[in-house]
Order: structure tokens, then C-alpha cells, then sequence
């Protein structure tokens, strides 16, 4: 009699790959991981300063509107993840559903968005861990300047990196187990900011003056400061980049994928808006010193202000949790999306580090070198907010490019098999709405404004110790980033890619 785990490995062979790694994730690991990698906590922790910096408690708007958008994105995510229960999300969707080139530079794109999300996380870890442990008193003084926040999170990177080649049980254990940190922490906490600590009025969420006068600069303003909510609601498709290794993912990625995005709305609205109606004094004043660099950890100023000692300390421990774990998931789904591309021989020397491990049942080599790379952003560090704006815009970029083959594959006819989930009719008309919201919001990174209040996308020449670079030097920080990235791909596809054999894969749509 066939069991669930012989169903799950034969459908994997219709696909035309056999089962290497271990299949031990159920619904809630799945659920987690993909929680993980949202979590709230580290987008807001990581930009918070930017959305108050710009438009002041008005921010908290654009948190809704990103909610919204993602939603209608992981809904059309969801029923190809049902479809496609392969490692690689958006490179084996595009692969299966558009041509071969195609699919492989949505991968490329796609993974050095991963790698730069990892090293934006791993940044953002010091932002916590510094004053939490500057507080415990144990005789560690550590300061808050770039080299020791470098330092911190380069250490921070090799154990996730451990953790990586030791086994998914291992990562979803740690992961169920953060997840249950933020859920209920950061709820908790944020209930007791609302019932016991509240300072400001709830007037403060419509008081767009900071936003500044004429409508091009409010509108302007406010989309920057939208960075924020953009940097937190993304890599809900990491339930289906783990396919291979969840039980019964055709029915359980899909439900993972939107639970993750409606968990992570509910929870980070509270949370939002519990920091900021605790914002202690005049919030002006609290917005303008945030501004002149008095709080270069604001949400930190918040929580040692209004809790007790060793409560703001709990506090900062459960962020510290659910940051540490963010960083583990997104460097897991990273990981099993390069496992993937290498499997087809779609990256340099991919079938040297790519072999799994007979008894970790993990690609060791593969671990090592998403690891190098994510650590190489801090070799030049400059803080987590620009590696994160720089590694949401590309995200975005590769989610317009998934959602731009899906919707051809549904002109033409798919799905044509049934799936545990499906839109319907629907389908067209979410994939069409999801096209439109990626695109403007892929606009809204690309747009270079010299904000009066700040400027979320500097030019080259902005970055400190950096030589004279000419012309270069006047391109945005994130269209320079984009290009670097998409012209060593181009030059590599052209000399290794372009007359590669196809990769022998089953049918376009292996039936469920």
C-alpha cells in the first residue's frame, strides 16, 4: 500500500527529479517558514526610522495598502505553488510556464534578492542585540558603530549558516519555536504599550503635515515612506520554495502562503501601531530627534522608555528571536531556490557545490556559498536600510516577472488540470491586479526623489570612502545595484547559458 511519503516522491518524479532532500515539513512548519520570513518584527524594526523620518506617525497607512497588494499577489502565488511543487518558486514556476531564457533570469534576479535580503536581516540584528546586551550588565560594553554592527552580524550570518547545513529539522524546529516568540510576544506586548503606555492620541495616525505642502511632494513622500511596509510583507512563497521537503505541499504550501500573509498583516498592524501611540514626550520633538540622529534605535528608545528594566529587556530578546529566525528562513528558502537553479545547471560550477549529503540530506556546498555571498554586502557595510531598499526592489522585480508568465500561460489556456487550489475565473483578473500593483510599486523603487526630509534612493556618490567614479557616481544606489547584477548574469548566460541544452523536466503541467 502506498503511502503518503511514496505519493509525495512519485509526484516529485513527474517533474523529473528524485527525492533528495528530507520530506519532514508538515502545515504549521511550512506556515512557520514562511511567517519567518515575512516577520514583521525585523521589516519594522529594520525602516521604521525611514517611515517616521519621512511622514511622521502617517506612515502607519501604507501598511494596509501593502497588506492589500501582497494579499492579491500570494493568492495568484498560491494556486501556481499548488501546480508546481518543486524547490525554486518563482524560477520553477516561470520554467515551467515560459521559455528557458526567461526562466533563468527571473532565477538570477531572484536569487541575488535573496542574498541581499539575507545580509539586510542579518544587519538589522545588531539594531536589537547591541542594546540588549549593553543592558544585561555582564560586564560587555559594545558600542553601536558600523565596525561592531558588522562584526555582529557577520557572526550572526555563520551560525544561520551552521544551522543551514545541519539539517531543515533542525531549521524548523528553531523556526516553529521563533514563531510562537513573535506571535505571542510581540501581541502581548504590544497589547500592554496600548492598554497601559499610550502617550499620544490616536489623532497622531491623520496628522499629515510631515508628509510637507503641495500634493507631487505629499504623494512623493508618503510612497517613500511606504519602504517600510514593502521591506516586511514579501517571501511568502518560501512555503512553496520548500516544497520538496513538506508533506503533501500541493495542499499545504498554498494555505501556508496566505496564512503567512494574513498572520503577518494582523500581527504587525497591532504591533505598528502599539510603538507608535507609545511614543513617549511630544511627537514633533520625538520625530525631529529621531531625524537629527538623538535615536538612532527609536523603537528601542520606545520600549526602554515605557517598560521596566528587565521587562524592556524580555522585550528585546523576543525581537531578537524573531529577527534570528527571519534570517534562518530567508536564508533556507535562498538556499533551496539555489539548489534548485544549480540542479539544472543554470549556475557557474553548480554541479560541483550542489551534491546533497547523504546523512544531513542537505546541499553543504550550496549553504557555504549562499553564506559568502550574503556576507559580502557587509565587507562594505552601510547600514541595514539600503541593502533592504535594494533588495525589496529587486524582490518586486522578480514577482512582476513571475507574474507577467503566469498571466501569459493563463491567456493561453492553464491551468488546465485540476489543483487542491484554484481561483477559478478569478484567477485572471487577481493576476491581473497583482501585475498592476507590482509594477507600480517596482516605479516607486526606481524613483530617485531628493526628499526634503531624507532620500530613500541616493546616488552612488552618497556612500562613504568611495573614489570618484564619474558618471557612475550620479546613478541611484538601486538601479546601479540592478545593473551590476543583471550584467554579470547577462555576460555569464551569453557565454554559458544561451546554447546550454534544455534541462530534461517532465511536461509543462505534471498533474496533480
Amino acid at each position: 500500500m502506498e503511502t503518503a511519503q511514496d505519493a509525495d516522491v512519485r509526484d516529485l518524479a513527474k517533474f523529473g527529479y528524485k527525492q533528495e532532500l528530507r520530506r519532514a515539513l508538515g502545515v504549521y512548519s511550512s506556515f512557520a517558514v514562511a511567517f519567518s520570513y515575512i516577520s514583521p518584527s525585523t521589516g519594522i524594526f529594520t525602516l521604521f526610522i525611514l517611515g517616521l523620518f519621512l511622514a511622521g506617525p502617517a506612515f502607519y497607512w501604507s501598511w494596509p495598502i501593502v497588506v492589500v497588494g501582497q494579499l492579491i499577489i500570494a493568492l495568484n502565488f498560491a494556486e501556481v505553488s499548488s501546480h508546481f511543487p518543486v524547490a525554486g518558486s518563482v524560477y520553477q514556476w516561470t520554467k515551467y510556464l515560459s521559455s528557458r531564457t526567461y526562466s533563468w533570469f527571473t532565477g538570477w534576479i531572484y536569487l541575488f534578492a535573496g542574498v541581499l535580503t539575507v545580509a539586510a536581516v542579518v544587519a538589522t540584528v545588531p539594531l536589537v542585540l547591541i542594546p540588549l546586551i549593553n543592558n544585561l550588565s555582564i560586564g560587555i560594553n559594545l558600542g553601536s558603530d558600523p565596525d561592531t554592527s558588522r562584526n555582529v552580524a557577520a557572526l550572526v550570518l555563520l551560525s544561520t549558516t551552521l544551522l543551514s547545513i545541519f539539517g531543515v529539522r533542525i531549521v524548523a524546529l528553531v523556526n516553529n519555536t521563533g514563531v510562537v516568540f513573535e506571535i505571542l510576544g510581540m501581541v502581548v506586548f504590544a497589547l500592554i504599550l496600548i492598554l497601559f503606555y499610550h502617550h499620544q492620541s490616536p489623532a497622531v495616525f491623520t496628522d499629515f503635515s510631515y508628509l510637507g505642502s503641495g500634493f507631487g511632494t505629499q504623494a512623493g513622500t508618503f510612497l517613500a515612506a511606504m519602504f517600510m511596509s514593502l521591506f516586511v510583507i514579501y517571501g511568502f512563497d518560501t512555503a512553496s520554495t520548500l516544497a520538496e521537503e513538506t508533506k503533501n505541499p500541493r495542499r499545504e504550501a498554498p494555505r501556508a502562503v496566505i496564512a503567512a500573509v494574513v498572520g503577518a498583516a494582523v500581527i504587525g498592524a497591532i504591533f505598528l501601531f502599539a510603538v507608535i501611540i507609545a511614543i513617549p514626550g511630544d511627537m514633533k520633538q520625538f520625530v525631529a530627534d529621531t531625524a537629527a540622529g538623538k535615536y538612532p534605535f527609536p523603537l528601542v528608545t520606545i520600549i526602554e522608555s515605557n517598560f521596566p528594566g528587565w521587562a524592556a529587556n524580555l522585550y528585546l530578546f523576543v525581537v531578537f528571536a524573531a529577527i534570528y529566525v527571519c534570517c534562518l528562513a530567508i536564508q533556507t528558502s535562498t538556499i533551496r531556490l539555489a539548489f534548485g537553479m544549480a540542479r539544472d545547471g543554470k549556475l557557474p560550477f553548480g554541479r560541483q557545490f550542489n551534491k546533497v549529503h547523504p546523512a544531513l540530506h542537505t546541499p553543504v556546498g550550496t549553504c557555504i556559498v549562499i553564506g559568502v555571498l550574503a556576507g559580502l554586502p557587509l565587507l562594505y557595510y552601510t547600514g541595514a536600510g539600503l541593502i533592504a531598499i535594494g533588495a525589496t526592489g529587486m524582490i518586486y522585480l522578480s514577482y512582476i516577472l513571475g507574474n507577467i508568465a503566469i498571466l501569459i500561460a493563463r491567456l493561453r489556456g492553464w491551468p488546465r488540470d485540476a489543483a487542491p487550489f484554484r481561483l477559478g475565473q478569478w484567477g485572471l483578473w487577481v493576476n491581473i491586479l497583482g501585475l498592476i500593483y507590482g509594477v507600480a510599486m517596482e516605479i516607486n523603487f526606481l524613483w530617485p526623489r531628493n526628499l526634503a526630509v531624507g532620500n530613500q534612493n541616493p546616488p552612488v556618490s552618497s556612500l562613504p570612502n568611495l573614489p570618484n567614479l564619474g558618471p557612475i557616481s550620479q546613478i541611484p544606489l538601486f538601479e546601479a545595484t540592478l545593473a551590476v547584477i543583471v550584467i554579470v548574469g547577462f555576460v555569464y548566460w551569453f557565454f554559458a547559458q544561451r546554447r546550454a541544452p534544455a534541462t530534461a523536466t517532465a511536461a509543462a503541467e505534471a498533474p496533480a
